[in-house]
């Protein structure tokens, strides 16, 4: 990976003639997006994102960290909060910003104590990249939670995306196992990413590989454009 989204971030926080961030999927044509998104503050938050901060409690995993923004939020309010992500130059950016716990790490590879509020937000559900990969990643996390703890972790039902068949039903190439996986490319200042499996899952999905991994999936907030926020905890014996 080039890692040309943490380029972006770094760039940004560091003043180096910043570009939009263009993206590309599988099933979406290009689409520009500034890098200051990145950067919001909690006001500028999607309501979903606002909640699942409200929500935090205790010691805090920020899990594709990104540019630090909802970190630093939960940090300026006091919280014990650990930021991970794949990206170097994000880190970076996160350190830069005054983040106290920031790291290069994958979240399949990390070995920490319980955490009791893990966030997985702006799609969460995107790191596990194809749906057939939920079941360890459902158990990875398990692993990483406390026994009260929380999975806050949000994604968006895209089956609207699709065109309706004759019978009313949604078109969907044959050649996809979950309509939910698209293949995603990034391209930076001229230069394009390799490109990398992400899958966004609907709530019904998400709550059935929940529940066979041992976790309790509740609906906490919708938005306008087909997006959830969900609280996995542990299930109760």
């Amino acid at each position: 990976m080039k890692d040309l989204i943490g380029k972006a971030i770094l760039d940004y926080q560091t003043h180096n003639a910043p570009e939009d961030i263009i993206t590309e999927t599988s099933i979406t044509e290009a689409d520009s997006m500034s890098v200051a998104y990145l950067f919001r503050s909690f006001k500028e938050m999607p309501k979903i994102e606002q909640k699942a901060l409200q929500l935090a409690k205790g010691r805090v995993l920020d899990v594709g960290c990104g540019a630090g923004s909802h970190s630093l939020y939960l940090q300026e309010k006091g919280f014990d909060v650990t930021a991970i992500d794949i990206s170097e130059n994000a880190v970076e950016a996160c350190k830069l910003r005054g983040l106290q716990n920031a790291f290069v790490q994958d979240m399949m590879t990390l070995t920490a104590a319980p955490f009791d509020t893990i966030l997985l937000l702006m799609n969460g559900t995107g790191i596990c990249g194809k749906l057939n990969r939920i079941a360890p990643f459902l158990q990875k996390l398990k692993t990483l939670l406390s026994i009260h703890g929380q999975i806050l972790i949000d994604s968006s039902d895209i089956i609207y995306m699709f065109d309706e068949d004759e019978d009313g039903g949604k078109w969907i190439p044959s050649d996809v196992d979950y309509y939910g996986e698209v293949l995603f490319n990034v391209s930076y200042k001229g230069e394009k990413e390799d490109p990398f499996d992400w899958v966004y899952v609907d709530y019904n999905t998400l709550q059935n590989a929940a529940h066979a991994n041992g976790l309790h999936c509740k609906l906490i907030k919708e938005g306008p454009h087909f997006e959830y926020l969900a609280r996995l905890t542990h299930l109760k014996l």
